[in-house]
C-alpha cells in the first residue's frame, strides 16, 4: 500500500523537533520517529502505510503473514478449513478479549468482514465482494461462504484493513469516535493520539499473546524532516526512526551507537500520472514520458545503489513478477518525436513534491532535468505532506512520485487497487481500460496457478503498454535504531513485530 500522506503543521513540527519530555521517558517505552502523523484508526478508511503499520500492532487479523513475508500463519483464527468446492471457509476463533475486556467472538469477525465489504466508506470493498455470507455459527466458529472460488481469499484475510474490530464498540461509539480511539484486538492499545504530533500506545493486557510483548508502550512521533529525524536518533532523543535517507546510510552505519537495518521489501516507487489532465490522457504521451525518464540515473544518484530499476508494478521477488516485462530505454529524442506526433509539443506539467523528503526532492530535480531534454517543462510545486494527499485525491496534480508496499502475499490486492478498481480512480491516476479491469476480476477467480500466472503476466504487459504510471525502482526498507533496541525489523510487507521488540 502506499506511503506517506497526512503530516503536521509548523507548531507540531517544532514540538517534534524538541521532543519534549513525555511518557516515552519511562523504561520499556519505544519511541519511533516517522515523517507523518496517522490519519485514522478506522481500518477500512485508509490505504496508507502510516496507518497500517500502526494498525498491525493495535489490531489483530484472522490470519497473519509470518516474519519472512512468505507464508500465512494463525492469528485470531487458530485454525481453518476449506471445503472441497472452495466455497466454504470455517475458522475457529481463539478464546480471547478486546482491550476493553469484552469477549472477542466470531460475531465480531463476521461484522468486520461484512463492514469492509459493504460500508460505503470502505476503500477495500472490491476485494471482499466475493464473500456471500459471513456468520458466527457459534461464539468461536466463523463460517464464510463465497460466491465463487477465490485464489487470494486466505491472503485477503491477512490484510491489516480487514482487522477484527468490536461490533458492540463500533455500533455504540460510531465510526468517527472509534477511528479516533479504537478498542484494540492487538498487542497495544491507543492511549492518546495527539494530532500532528504523536500516537501513544500502551501494552494491551487482554491481548491473547500479552506475555509475548516486551515493551510497556510505543510512541510513533511525527518528525517530517528526514535529517532532523536522523539527528534525533543519533542524539538519543528517539529510540528508532523509519525512512532513512539513502544518502545517510553509510554515515549512520559508522555510528557505534546505532543499528541500521536494511530489510527486504515489496516497495516499488513510481511516478503517478493524472490521465484526466489533457494530453496525459493519450497513451502515446505517457509512453513518451516513460522514454524521457532515465531510471538508472535515478537509482544511481538518489538511492546510492540501494535500489534497482523497476519494470513492473508487481515488485521483484513477489508472486507472478514478470522479469521480462518491457523496460523502455532512456531516449529523450524519441520522446520528443512522439510528443510532436501526438500534438503535445511544449508540454507543461505540474509536479507535486513533498517538502522535507530528501529522496522525493532529489528525484524531482532529476526528473525535471530529464524531461526538459524531451521538451517537457515540469514545474515543481513543493507542498507540506499534510497538503499532498488531499491534492492527489482531488486530482490537483499532473505528476507526482509515490510508492507502494504490498500488504498481502497475493498480487490481487495491488492489481485491483491500481488497475481494476473504481472507488479510488485506480489509485489516483484516473486510469481506465475495461479489458484490463475484466482481466483483473478473472485472475482473482482463476484457481489454476499456471493460467493465473499467465493472466498476471498479461496484466503487467498491458499496464506497461498503457503506462498506467511510470515504474521507477525497487528498494529495501531502511530503518535506524539505538544499540539498546533489539528486534526492530519489518517483514517484506512492512509489518513491524513490535510485540517482539526489546528496549534495554
Amino acid at each position: 500500500m502506499t506511503n506517506r500522506w497526512k503530516s503536521i503543521g509548523l507548531a507540531a513540527m517544532l514540538a517534534a523537533l524538541t521532543l519534549s519530555a513525555s511518557y516515552a521517558e519511562a523504561a520499556g517505552v519505544l519511541t519511533i520517529g516517522r515523517r507523518e502523523d496517522s490519519t485514522t484508526f478506522d481500518p477500512i478508511k485508509t490505504a496508507q502505510n502510516i496507518d497500517n503499520w500502526v494498525f498491525s500492532n493495535v489490531y489483530d487479523v484472522l490470519i497473519r503473514v509470518d516474519k519472512t513475508g512468505t507464508k500465512l500463519e494463525p492469528g485470531l483464527a487458530e485454525s481453518w478449513t476449506v471445503s472441497d468446492d472452495g466455497l466454504t471457509y470455517t475458522l475457529k476463533i481463539r478464546d480471547t478479549k478486546f482491550s476493553d475486556g469484552s469477549p472477542l467472538t466470531a460475531e465480531d469477525a463476521a461484522f468486520s468482514l461484512l463492514r469492509i465489504r459493504d460500508d460505503p466508506a470502505s476503500l477495500w470493498s472490491d476485494s471482499y465482494k466475493v464473500i456471500d455470507t459471513a456468520v458466527a455459527t457459534d461464539a468461536h466458529t466463523l463460517t464464510i461462504k463465497l460466491k465463487n472460488p477465490s485464489a487470494p481469499f486466505l491472503s485477503t484475510l491477512a490484510l491489516p484493513n480487514a482487522s477484527v474490530i468490536s461490533k458492540k464498540g463500533m455500533e455504540s461509539l460510531g465510526a468517527e469516535a472509534y477511528g479516533e480511539k479504537p478498542i484494540a484486538s492487538g498487542a497495544f492499545v491507543v492511549d492518546e493520539w495527539r494530532r500532528g504530533d504523536r500516537v501513544i500506545l500502551k501494552k494491551n493486557p487482554n491481548f491473547w499473546e500479552a506475555d509475548r510483548a516486551k515493551l510497556d508502550g510505543v510512541e510513533w512521533i511525527s518528525v517530517p524532516d528526514d535529517n532532523t529525524r536522523m539527528l534525533n536518533v543519533q542524539a538519543g532523543e528517539l529510540d528508532a526512526a523509519i525512512f532513512v535517507p539513502f544518502s545517510r546510510v553509510e554515515e549512520l552505519k559508522k555510528d557505534p551507537n546505532l543499528n541500521v537495518d536494511i530489510d527486504a521489501s515489496t516497495r516499488e516507487d513510481h511516478l503517478l500520472i493524472n490521465h484526466a489532465h489533457g494530453a496525459l490522457g493519450k497513451k502515446e504521451v505517457r509512453q513518451a514520458l516513460d522514454l524521457a525518464i532515465d531510471k538508472k540515473a535515478i537509482v544511481d544518484t538518489v538511492t546510492f545503489g540501494q535500489g534497482t530499476v523497476a519494470n513492473s508494478y508487481i515488485p521483484k521477488g513477489a508472486l507472478y513478477y514478470y522479469a521480462d516485462n518491457l523496460q523502455r530505454p532512456y531516449d529523450p529524442a524519441k520522446a520528443k518525436e512522439m510528443l510532436a506526433a501526438a500534438g503535445a509539443s511544449d508540454l507543461t506539467l505540474n509536479y507535486v513534491v513533498r517538502a522535507g523528503d530528501e529522496v522525493d526532492e532529489q528525484t524531482a530535480v532529476l526528473v525535471q532535468q530529464q524531461l526538459q531534454k524531451a521538451g517537457i517543462t515540469a514545474n515543481l510545486q513543493k507542498v507540506d505532506p499534510s497538503q499532498e494527499w488531499d491534492m492527489l485525491v482531488a486530482g490537483d496534480y499532473d505528476i507526482s512520485v509515490n510508492y507502494w508496499t504490498n500488504d498481502i502475499l497475493d498480487p490481487d490486492q495491488k492489481t485491483t487497487f491500481v488497475l481494476g478498481h473504481d472507488s479510488n480512480n485506480n489509485y489516483l491516476t484516473n486510469y481506465k481500460n475495461e479489458a484490463v479491469k475484466e482481466l483483473v476480476a478473472k485472475a482473482r477467480l482463476e484457481l489454476d496457478p499456471k493460467k493465473r500466472e499467465e493472466m498476471y503476466v498479461n496484466l503487467q504487459r498491458m499496464a506497461k503498454d498503457d503506462v498506467n504510471w511510470i515504474d521507477l525502482y525497487y528498494s529495501p526498507y531502511i530503518n535506524v535504531s539505538r544499540k539498546s533496541i533489539e528486534n526492530f525489523h519489518q517483514n517484506p510487507l512492512g509489518r513491524f513485530f513490535l510485540e517482539d521488540t526489546v528496549k534495554n
